[in-house]
């Protein structure tokens, strides 16, 4: 029944992406087929976790806050495909839930900066995606979301007819030699980074390299 669910409501939103947000998808390929892996993305809409479902073959687990757990529909809805998560102090459970994911050849996606601000500006990127991707020993996928704060702007209701376009970047290996809290947001800032980087046409890591080792 969930897994019914799950493909029922990704098929409709598809659709409904595809007439109002005119969406186009940029180097799926990218994606590996199997094995873990992390996709990180910079966050610009409450939109921005349904485009990126809409736009991956594979079935990814997100990373939800907890509120939307307890929508009627909604929360059965998105049950299917993420675990709950605590906004601005993250319990352990929720990091080993996200190794656990990937350890068993999941794909794990991640929106670095944690949120969206009041007015939609970009806020400071959390260590979260740089850890998680060390400690499992992870490929890092950057994706570039573009047109999502367009069609639903943050304290909008509805969402407006605005093109969309989802760019995939290829896979980061990263280094598991260093460990602690800078390494960890040293991988992150370089992922942010590469994800820039996507909206001036390059697909690959800083200088061509398709691996971070933050020093």
């Amino acid at each position: 029944m969930r897994d019914f669910f799950y493909r029922t409501g990704r098929a409709v939103l598809r659709i409904f992406f595809t007439i109002v947000c005119r969406i186009e998808v940029v180097n799926p390929d990218k994606i590996p087929s199997k094995g873990s892996v992390v996709l990180a993305a910079n966050h610009l809409s409450y939109l921005d976790p349904l485009v990126i479902l809409v736009s991956l073959k594979r079935r990814p687990t997100f990373m939800a806050k907890e509120s939307l757990f307890g929508v009627p529909v909604i929360g059965a809805f998105v049950r299917t495909f993420s675990f709950p998560v605590r906004r601005g102090r993250p319990r352990p459970s929720t990091f080993r839930e996200a190794l656990d994911r990937l350890k068993s050849g999941g794909l794990v996606v991640i929106f670095p900066e944690g949120g969206l601000s009041a007015d939609g500006s970009r806020l400071d990127a959390k260590r979260g995606v740089g850890m998680i991707a060390a400690m499992s020993g992870s490929r890092i996928v950057p994706v570039l979301l573009d047109g999502t704060e367009r069609a639903l702007p943050v304290g909008a209701r509805c969402v407006r007819p605005a093109k969309i376009r989802v760019t995939f970047g290829d896979p980061v290996e990263v280094s598991r030699r260093g460990t602690g809290r800078v390494y960890h947001e040293g991988i992150t800032q370089d992922i942010m980074k590469v994800i820039e980087g996507l909206r001036r046409g390059r697909t690959g890591a800083p200088g061509g390299h398709r691996s971070l080792t933050s020093g």
